[in-house]
């Protein structure tokens, strides 16, 4: 199979963590562009083309999104139900991608729309295999619906 290449954004607040995010990327070559946004805020605001992201040229439509629950300002769960509220996002598949393990945020972000669950991995290495995995289902296996760009 060939990966298609994917516009990803990435909902993750901590700077380590979006750093190894974006190396683990590289490292398996999964998206054609990776875009980071630090609070939920801002992934509104670039969903909705709000602000800075007002240009898509600079911020494409995502294909994929990885939210972590841990957001500031707007937190994940709340930014998770506005995306899958909205007629023109809720196609966009959401990936939690967070430290908790807690049976309530699986449940409550599943109900909510969530297209999975994954626990970030504590090691690079952890993190590299799941991208990897990221990278075959979502770049390889699923077709992902055609989202027309605001």
């Amino acid at each position: 199979m060939n990966k298609r290449p994917l516009n990803i954004l990435v909902a993750e607040n901590d700077e380590d963590d979006r750093t190894l995010v974006r190396f683990a990327f590289a490292e398996c070559k999964l998206a054609n562009t990776v875009e980071f946004v630090e609070d939920g805020e801002q992934l509104l605001d670039y969903l909705y083309c709000r602000g800075p992201y007002q240009d898509r040229i600079h911020a494409p439509q995502p294909d994929l999104i990885l939210l972590d629950l841990g957001l500031p300002r707007v937190n994940g769960h709340e930014a998770l139900k506005e995306i899958k509220s909205n007629s023109e996002l809720r196609s966009i598949p959401v990936v939690i991608f967070t430290t908790s393990k807690s049976p309530k945020d699986i449940n409550s972000t599943y109900s909510m729309g969530a297209n999975s669950f994954i626990v970030k991995p504590v090691t690079f290495d952890g993190l590299i295999q799941v991208m990897n995995v990221l990278a075959e289902y979502w770049a390889e296996v699923t077709e992902l619906p055609v989202v027309v760009p605001r």
